[in-house]
């Protein structure tokens, strides 16, 4: 076990046995150490990896969403925190349903009142406790939250400006797939067997090689 591994693996043992009724278990991958945390203990949670001496979790880094639709908590809401004094990070999630609040960390960390709130628009995930839970990114009256896995790509309406008629458009969204046809490489369809321009590699002239 390496140095940095022990260390962790110390760090998730006493903020476990420190919040028992916070921290359902923890891992470490990939360098990092994550908790998975119970929903209702959040903020003291965050306010205990903020204070304790030996975490000192002072910097919130981002806060964001990710949609499991085949979970009956379907959204995790993961956190990500930095320790200037202790040169460490962390990882925290929490699962959460569609009807139920997250309580906001915004009184601890200011900083994650936009990032709760883009959670709560691309989601739909809500945070109790928030100042100003409204959507930041979206248009204007949209419906439905579009970072979700069952979004449907077509159907809605969106408010843009158009350049060449110098006004506001309302037109129907429609994410075409046309763009995905590249040279090669391409993510979705495999690399081709010949690279383009090099078909002509293989073709000899008359009389060579003979």
């Amino acid at each position: 076990m390496s140095e940095q591994v022990e260390a962790l693996n110390e760090l998730g043992d006493h903020i476990a046995s420190q919040m028992p009724d916070a921290v359902r278990k923890f891992e470490i991958a990939y360098g990092e150490l994550t908790l998975f945390a119970e929903r209702d203990q959040i903020i003291a949670l965050v306010e205990f990896l903020k204070r304790d001496a030996l975490c000192m979790f002072e910097m919130m880094i981002d806060v964001c969403g990710v949609d499991y639709p085949e979970r009956s908590q379907r959204f995790e809401v993961v956190y990500h925190f930095l320790s200037m004094r202790m040169n460490q990070r962390i990882r925290v999630k929490v699962s959460t349903d569609e009807e139920t609040a997250v309580p906001s960390i915004v009184e601890l960390h200011p900083s994650a009142n936009w990032f709760e709130r883009e959670a709560f628009d691309m989601y739909g995930i809500r945070f109790a406790g928030h100042p100003d839970m409204r959507r930041i990114l979206t248009d204007y009256g949209f419906e439905g939250y579009p970072l979700r896995k069952d979004f449907p790509l077509t159907g809605y309406t969106e408010v843009r400006y158009d350049d060449l008629e110098k006004r506001i458009v309302h037109e129907p969204v429609a994410l075409t797939q046309e763009y995905r046809n590249f040279d090669f490489l391409s993510p979705w369809e495999g690399m081709t067997s010949v690279i383009p321009g090099d078909e002509k590699a293989g073709e000899t002239t008359d009389g060579e090689g003979a």
